[in-house]
């Protein structure tokens, strides 16, 4: 894989050409920004850049004040390859809060394994319902300790107007969920994403994350996507390297609070 191009093409296709997240989304473009205005359970933030020493501070006064408009938290999202070299300082300057960095890797489809089936007694099931977006939603909970209650709505909606955006799977162990990850496909683009990737602790280690990769991997490969990305995180970073996924830039979430 030439890394560099890749790069470039994630830059073009993904950051400058978003797709508006949730129902009700919406994207804006402003002088050298984009940005992502989320629906009601969406996510709100900066997604692309292309600053300038002298304009920078401007720029980012300028979002603030533009933000505040909307009484919600946000997100900058800063690549380590964005410009001026000082914008995450002056993000921090800004009233930014830094969050932990993720690593940004892409794999090439057909470099995968895509036949790798789950440890025995488990199966990977697309969700279907509202009871399979339960579950998701379960495990994702345990995992990451946070709520994903809004992103449960948003693939309900999903369902309900049969989107072909994307999927959702979840590994399932008898009646228990002990799995779930998501894929997203991004029409008019040669990439598709990872999201969501969660096993819980008691199931780690015997192969249903790499399951559950492979599985999402072969539904993209299906929908004629080339490359496969996703933000991963310290813990997850080894195991999608090991996969075959390259490295090709860190990014890291800057927190604004609501409000001015």
């Amino acid at each position: 894989m030439d890394r560099r191009a890749v790069l470039a093409a994630f830059d073009e296709q993904i950051r400058r050409r978003p797709d508006p997240d949730g129902p009700g989304g919406r994207i804006e473009h402003d002088d050298r920004v984009i940005c992502s205005i989320g629906g009601a359970d969406g996510w709100t933030g900066v997604v692309w850049s292309g600053l300038d020493e002298a304009g920078a501070d401007a720029a980012i006064a300028a979002q603030v004040g533009r933000f505040a408009q909307l009484s919600r938290p946000w997100e900058w999202k800063h690549y380590s390859y964005d410009r001026p070299a000082d914008l995450d300082a002056r993000l921090i300057a800004a009233g930014f809060t830094r969050a932990p960095a993720e690593t940004l890797l892409v794999a090439e489809i057909g470099d995968l394994a895509l036949d790798v089936p789950p440890p025995v007694g488990v199966e990977l099931r697309a969700v279907a319902g509202g009871q399979d977006v339960e579950a998701l939603v379960a495990v994702l909970d345990e995992v990451f300790g946070e709520d994903h209650s809004g992103l449960g709505r948003t693939l309900i909606a999903d369902l309900d107007a049969r989107s072909a955006a994307g999927a959702a799977i979840v590994g399932w162990a008898g009646e228990s969920a002990i799995g779930a990850g998501r894929v997203e496909f991004h029409a008019g683009t040669e990439f598709a994403s990872l999201w969501g990737d969660a096993t819980l602790p008691a199931w780690r280690g015997r192969g249903v994350f790499r399951s559950l990769v492979a599985h999402r991997a072969a539904l993209a490969s299906e929908a004629g996507y080339r490359y496969l990305q996703v933000d991963a995180s310290s813990e997850s970073r080894p195991i999608f390297r090991r996969l075959g996924f390259a490295e090709l830039a860190t990014t890291t979430p800057f927190m604004y609070p609501g409000g001015r």
